[in-house]
């Protein structure tokens, strides 16, 4: 499917950092509940992430993402997840998607 350049700039992916992890055992597949920080505009946002195969909670924090700002919140289980951490499925587990040097929280990626 082909989508236009208007289609790509409604889709808000910015960049943020994870300041806290803590383990969701409710969940249906493992998970982490994430704290990210977005900077001024955004703010700090939470996302639910099926990553624990991956990466350990320790790891995560300082850590920056990727994520979808602008879909409406989802509720995840008990959880009310704000943004959606982007990654790449593999037989291993989820990747995430990061920016390869450090960007100013909230960066909009182009």
């Amino acid at each position: 499917m082909t989508i236009t350049w208007d289609d790509f700039e409604k889709v808000d992916l910015r960049v943020g950092t994870i300041v806290s992890v803590e383990d969701y055992p409710e969940a249906k597949k493992p998970a982490y509940k994430l704290k990210i920080d977005f900077g001024k505009e955004v703010g700090i946002k939470v996302s639910s992430a099926q990553i624990v195969s991956l990466y350990k909670k320790e790891e995560l924090i300082g850590k920056q993402v990727v994520c979808v700002t602008n879909f409406p919140p989802k509720q995840i289980g008990k959880f009310m997840s704000e943004v959606l951490t982007t990654g790449f499925y593999t037989d291993k587990g989820v990747v995430l998607a990061v920016p390869d040097k450090k960007a100013e929280n909230g960066s909009k990626l182009l």
